[in-house]
Parts: C-alpha cells; sequence; structure tokens
C-alpha cells in the first residue's frame, strides 16, 4: 500500500486535495473491498446463510463501491469534484451500511467484527477526504 502515496506522488498533474487524506482514503477503499470480499465468502460458508444473506449482499455491495471509489480517487488528471465528492458520499453510506450489518453477527462470527472494523476506517477516511473536497 505503500505505493499509493509513491505513485501519487510521481504524477505531473496532481489533484489539489490534502494529499494525506487522499491517500488514506485510498489505501482504506481498497482495503475495505478485500475485507469485504473475504468476509462475503466465509458468510457463504457458514451453516445459517440464510440469516446472513443481508450481510452478504451489503459486503458485495460495499466491495463494488470501495473499488470504484480507490480508482476514481487514483486518477489524478482533470477530475470532476463533483463526480469524487458524490462517489466518496455513496462510499461512506455503503461502508456505514455494511459496517452496522456486519457489527449485528460480529458476536458469533468474527470475520464480520473484522469487516465491520474495516468499514468503520473506511467510512471515516471518505469522511475526513470529503471535508477537503470543494463543495
Amino acid at each position: 500500500m505503500m505505493h499509493t502515496q509513491e505513485m501519487l506522488r510521481t504524477h505531473p498533474q496532481p489533484m489539489q486535495l490534502d494529499g494525506d487524506a487522499l491517500v488514506q482514503c485510498i489505501q482504506e477503499c481498497y482495503a475495505c473491498a478485500q475485507t469485504c470480499t473475504t468476509c462475503a465468502d466465509a458468510c457463504l460458508a457458514e451453516e445459517n446463510v440464510a440469516m446472513l444473506r443481508r450481510c452478504i449482499r451489503l459486503n458485495l455491495d460495499c466491495f463494488d463501491v470501495c473499488v470504484t471509489t480507490g480508482n476514481l480517487l487514483s486518477r489524478q488528471t482533470e477530475p470532476e469534484v463533483a463526480l469524487l465528492r458524490a462517489q466518496v458520499q455513496a462510499c461512506a453510506v455503503a461502508c456505514r451500511a455494511c459496517g452496522q450489518e456486519c457489527a449485528k453477527h460480529a458476536q458469533h462470527h468474527e470475520h464480520c467484527r473484522i469487516c465491520a472494523e474495516s468499514c468503520q476506517r473506511c467510512a471515516e477516511a471518505c469522511d475526513r477526504l470529503l471535508s477537503t473536497l470543494a463543495a
């Protein structure tokens, strides 16, 4: 993940954003996406899959939104700030929804506890970045 900062630093036309907030958001998005994929897979392996149906759905939704957000934020050339703002807001919403659902299962499933924590970190990183994006 250290490559994120290096790549952004070497870009000839970087976005005029808080670099630390941007790097952290990109890294948390990709970390959350990986965690959500693994959590969804672990939920599918549990005996009572029906009880975890919503959790799996939100894991998969959160994965998609996090990957897309990380990808959009990684592109530095001539960004559409309104699009970035909307995408980062959507990511925070997806992470909170997934995290809240995973938290409901955390007492019985360790993978859900870990995923809930990852979702929370990503939502917080999105919030920090949003505070630096022009309205």
